[in-house]
């Protein structure tokens, strides 16, 4: 699918992931991308999605908005992770099928495997066994994107593509210690010890659990190949194929970072899925999507826009 001259419309457009893949389409040259805002558009609401689709008449969407976090924020909001997320992705999918939108690109989570599910894993085990249950309902309403895929594909025929990003990380990241994700939350914990000349740092769970980690420009791309070029009704995994444990990723932030101190493991805390490793050899076969960004690059670039980005909010306190 040519992207050149298409009107597409990007829910979560302007948060961490959608601001990556709105600069992708617009470096391909795509015509006109529409970003809602959620201040303006609950698309939990059925009224608000129709009156969406009809002001600005899409001919794909690429559906990224979710209610997102770490395994805190999802302990703390099982019930509206679950309705948000299931609501937004239903009530889209069925209006943009009413109307006969072209193209829907439902973006899913890694949540949704299976917490056993073997490594690494492959698109085939999705359904050997129920997620992780710290993050399950949040994991289960994204997985039902698939279902409603693959359904109205048979019945309706409907082009709806499936996607299982990995765990993300990269500038523009969610760095509120409330509901960020591990990255992210490492990074802030180190550097605010160092800054506070603090000698210890306390981390969740064993660090023995392991984590596959997807710079968020790749999967912009990935999303992007997958608009113009995959059209099937299988899901498909997108990831970098490199697994790291808790404890090396903490050992690297704290280095990169110049955290000297002790790293103390709350054990009463949960790791989460034991590991997550993704099979991407479909994503390369089918649109030709590989990870091109190293883990230890991409990690001094996340850190380093933290850094300056916390300098100019900084200086802007002060001038105020």
């Amino acid at each position: 699918m040519d992207l050149e001259k298409k009107r597409l419309l990007v829910t979560g457009g302007a948060g961490f992931l959608g601001t990556h893949v709105v600069g992708a389409l617009r470096r391909r040259g795509a015509g006109r991308v529409d970003v809602p805002r959620s201040a303006q558009h609950d698309l939990t609401r059925e009224g608000v999605v129709e009156a969406l689709l009809d002001q600005t008449r899409p001919e794909i969407v690429i559906h990224l908005a979710a209610v997102v976090g770490g395994i805190g924020a999802n302990q703390e909001n099982p019930g509206k992770f679950f309705y948000d997320n299931l609501m937004m992705g239903a009530l889209l999918m069925e209006h943009a099928r009413r109307r006969g939108i072209a193209k829907f690109v439902a973006v899913g989570t890694v949540c949704a495997y299976p917490k056993f599910a073997p490594i690494p894993f492959k698109e085939e085990n999705l359904w050997d066994g129920y997620p992780e249950e710290t993050n399950a309902p949040y994991g289960l309403a994204k997985k039902m994107l698939l279902v409603q895929a693959q359904a109205y594909r048979q019945q309706y025929g409907f082009n709806a593509i499936y996607l299982l990003p990995v765990n993300l990380y990269g500038p523009g990241d969610n760095f509120d210690p409330r509901s960020s994700h591990v990255i992210p939350a490492l990074i802030r914990k180190c550097l605010e010890a160092k800054e506070a000349g603090a000698d210890r740092i306390v981390v969740w769970g064993t660090g023995r659990a392991t984590r596959e980690f997807l710079y968020v420009e790749d999967c912009a791309e990935g999303i992007v190949r997958a608009t113009e070029a995959y059209d099937g009704p299988d899901p498909v995994n997108l990831g970098s194929a490199h697994e790291i444990t808790i404890a090396d990723l903490v050992t690297k932030i704290a280095a990169i970072t110049g955290f000297t101190g002790e790293i103390v493991w709350d054990k009463s805390k949960p790791d989460g899925q034991p590991r997550r490793k993704l099979d991407t050899s479909r994503a390369e076969r089918l649109f030709g999507f590989e990870s091109h960004t190293n883990f230890d690059r991409g990690l001094r670039a996340t850190i380093e826009w933290y850094v300056a980005s916390r300098a100019q909010d900084l200086a802007a306190a002060r001038a105020r």
